[in-house]
């Protein structure tokens, strides 16, 4: 169904995600899911930095610091401090930003590395890394699964155009189809994909959606000079671009999607976190023995994972994070955009959201699904579901 390019495990994890669509549990899944999620995200954390302090020395040398961050306003207020340079734009930006904060959704929560080069108050922002939160998984996850889901609905819609056209003697071209009968004929394909996924009829032909930015790096480069990083890349080794796209306009950036083999001996060289044991803990998991398990997880998992690298000039980095393509105005217009919103497209979003959130919670076992496709749910029904797995009240006697 989909595959998170930056996790281990990921046929496991597609599988799970294709089987609930299907309202298909199997006992283990709880523990299974936990261990998806929670391990991935400490790998992920372990070779993206590995790989990123690598990068950034072999672009600046080893005068390197790098300081972690929770707000996106710490990265913004970084960017502002100490510009490299200034020119009308530059100014405009800082003074927006300096006169009204509070506008630039400086709360926006984050995990996020920041690299450095200098030891005072002039030192030099070189770029970051990031890992996407567990909860913008679920949505961007659900968002390419529904854009999939409205093209095949489509796709299906068209074919019973077809049959109308053939009953009536003419070529497809030129029937005449009122809205009416547009809408009846998409309602009647969305009808029967919904009833193939009740039945657990298999969906065919989305095999090859994937997710590549669950790993993120940033680079500040200036244009001259951005030549340098597949020069860097190259020098690496292990590495190998699989992917590169030049944006122009109102965002500026080269994104390239890089296909590494990550050192299982470097990631399993410090002990797991003290968050990990306690959240695995809670599942079954002693303690003393979560590094073996999170060992053998990693051991057993893929050779190799994809991240996505973007580099930019000072300015556009700017632009991105408190200009004219701001991250957070471009995450808004995307949910706006999007093009099916039906109540199966609600279901996906509540369903993904679930299992994510699921593996937050304290629960062991996952018995059943509260989501099921095929039936209609308003919000507030998806609102109880999430304050019964985290045990928040509902505000109601």
């Amino acid at each position: 169904m989909i595959t998170i390019n930056g996790y281990l495990h990921r046929r496991e994890l597609r599988d799970l995600i294709r089987r609930s669509m299907y309202g298909n549990v199997r006992p283990g899944d709880g523990d299974l899911l936990a261990r998806l999620v929670h391990y991935n995200q400490l790998f992920v954390s372990r070779y993206l930095h590995l790989f990123a302090e690598r990068l950034f020395r072999e672009l600046h040398g080893a005068d390197l610091r790098w300081r972690r961050i929770g707000l996106k306003g710490e990265i913004k207020d970084v960017l502002v401090r100490h510009p490299p340079y200034r020119n009308p734009r530059i100014v405009e930006l800082i003074g927006n930003y300096e006169a009204h904060p509070g506008r630039f959704f400086r709360e926006t929560p984050c995990r996020t590395m920041l690299f450095f080069r200098g030891r005072d108050e002039s030192e030099d922002y070189l770029g970051s890394w990031r890992i996407k939160r567990i909860r913008r998984l679920a949505e961007k996850t659900a968002r390419r699964i529904i854009d999939w889901i409205f093209d095949a609905i489509k796709s299906k819609a068209d074919r019973l155009a077809d049959e109308r056209a053939a009953r009536l003697s003419i070529p497809r071209d030129l029937l005449l189809s009122s809205p009416e009968e547009m809408e009846a004929e998409f309602v009647d394909a969305e009808a029967r994909f919904i009833e193939d996924i009740r039945r657990q009829r298999e969906i065919r032909g989305a095999g090859d959606l994937s997710i590549n930015d669950v790993a993120g790096i940033k680079v500040v480069l200036e244009e001259g000079e951005q030549g340098r990083l597949h020069e860097a890349l190259e020098a690496m080794g292990a590495c190998r671009i699989m992917e590169e796209e030049r944006h122009k306009g109102r965002y500026n950036a080269v994104n390239l999607v890089v296909r590494i083999e990550p050192s299982p001996e470097e990631v399993l060289r410090a002990p797991s976190p003290e968050a990990i044991r306690t959240v695995m803990a809670a599942r079954g998991v002693p303690p003393r023995r979560v590094d073996d398990d999170f060992a053998a997880f990693v051991l057993s998992g893929e050779k190799d994972v994809y991240l996505e690298i973007i580099v930019s000039s000072y300015e556009e980095m700017l632009e991105s994070e408190i200009g004219r393509c701001m991250h957070e105005d471009r995450i808004i217009a995307q949910r706006l955009r999007q093009r099916y919103r039906g109540h199966l497209a609600k279901n996906v979003e509540y369903l993904l959201r679930y299992l994510f959130l699921f593996s937050l919670s304290t629960r062991g076992e996952l018995p059943d699904l509260p989501i099921k496709l095929w039936d209609r749910y308003l919000p507030d029904y998806f609102d109880g579901v999430i304050g019964e797995l985290f045990q928040i009240p509902s505000g109601d006697f």
